[in-house]
Formats: structure tokens, C-alpha cells, sequence
């Protein structure tokens, strides 16, 4: 009897009497990159990128909105919101990565001279989170998050008791827009004529 490989008949048949046509590798979590321009002081933020530990993907909530009419309601999307991603960073023995938060945190407010910037853009962020694919250059996504700034820095705590834990800085990112690239959200979709009509 011949040898009958197995392979491609892994996952879920798409029609009646056939078998799998195999399965799609996933995206591993630990692959993956974070850039920061204008974080902190003037220049490259390289130093967090190498003490990265983890940090969340973005999320959007768009609420419904309804017009009333004479027999029904009509509902469509509301303004959405891009929601909050956390980011986590080792402290390392030369704060590298705690005097580059701590440069940020003074960009958003002066705690010395207690003082605030006039605008975000002179303290806001630009943030990039790749998902590599294991190899030196293999990208296979890329979220672009615009106008970030932290609302909340979490240093953490000291224990006597752990002596194989280490020190991490905790952030919350607030973004105002996040856009990806690889083809997965297009620059544009033109309308159909019947969501002209009904929208």
C-alpha cells in the first residue's frame, strides 16, 4: 500500500465529502517589535525597544447611534474610540528605560517648575508595534498608534521576599488614531450605491 501523507488533511473541510486543505501558521506572540519616536528626550528611544517586555494591541469601540423615523428606527455608527493599550518595560541597572520614561512624564508636565506644555503635539508620541515573523526583517503586521501620551506610569515594588523577580515599569497609553499596513486596512473603501442610499 502507498504511503498516504496526512498532512493535507488537517483543519476544517470547506465543502461536502472533502477533507482539510491544511492550517494557517499563527502569529506567535512572542515575535514582535516596538518602536517610539519623540519619546522622552530628542532623539532615538532604542533603549526602551530593547527592554520591552510586552504591550497590548490596539482596541476600538464605536458606539451606536439611532435616528427615529415614522415606523422604525435606523441605527448606525457612532464616533469610535480607540481604547488604552498597555506597555511594560524592564528597569535595567543603567535607567536607561526609567530615565527615558522619566523624560516623557516631564515633557506632559514640569514636575519641577510645575508647569504644562501649551500643546499635545510638544509632548505627544508616535508608537509602532510590529509582529515579526522570527526571521532579521520578516514583517507581517504593523500598527502605526498616533498622538500618544501616558496617563499613568506604574513603577513597580520591592520585595525582600522575591529573590529571582525584577523591577518593571508599567504604562498606560492613551493614542489618538492607529492605522496598519501589510494590506490589512486598506487606505480606502469606496462606498456601494446602496450604502449611499441607506447610510
Amino acid at each position: 500500500m502507498a504511503f498516504q501523507p496526512t498532512l493535507s488533511k488537517f483543519g476544517v473541510p470547506l465543502v461536502a465529502g472533502s477533507s482539510g486543505i491544511g492550517m494557517l501558521q499563527p502569529k506567535f506572540k512572542h515575535r514582535f517589535r516596538v518602536s517610539l519616536q519623540n519619546f522622552g528626550p530628542i532623539g532615538s528611544a532604542l533603549d526602551i525597544t530593547r527592554q520591552v517586555m510586552k504591550v497590548g494591541r490596539p482596541s476600538l469601540t464605536t458606539p451606536e447611534s439611532s435616528a427615529t423615523s415614522y415606523n422604525n428606527i435606523m441605527y448606525f455608527a457612532g464616533r469610535p474610540e480607540w481604547q488604552t493599550i498597555t506597555f511594560s518595560v524592564r528597569d535595567d541597572v543603567n535607567n536607561s528605560a526609567s530615565r527615558l520614561v522619566g523624560a516623557q512624564l516631564q515633557k506632559q508636565m514640569n514636575h519641577f517648575d510645575q508647569t504644562s506644555p501649551l500643546a499635545g503635539i510638544n509632548y505627544k508620541f508616535f508608537m509602532q508595534i510590529e509582529a515579526l515573523d522570527g526571521g532579521i526583517d520578516g514583517v507581517l503586521e504593523n500598527w502605526y498608534l498616533e498622538g500618544c501620551w501616558l496617563p499613568s506610569v506604574s513603577y513597580d515594588e520591592f520585595d525582600y521576599g522575591d529573590a529571582t523577580g525584577y523591577l518593571d515599569i508599567n504604562m498606560t497609553v492613551r493614542f489618538d488614531n492607529a492605522t496598519q499596513d501589510q494590506t490589512i486596512m486598506p487606505a480606502s473603501q469606496p462606498p456601494t450605491a446602496a450604502g449611499v442610499l441607506l447610510g
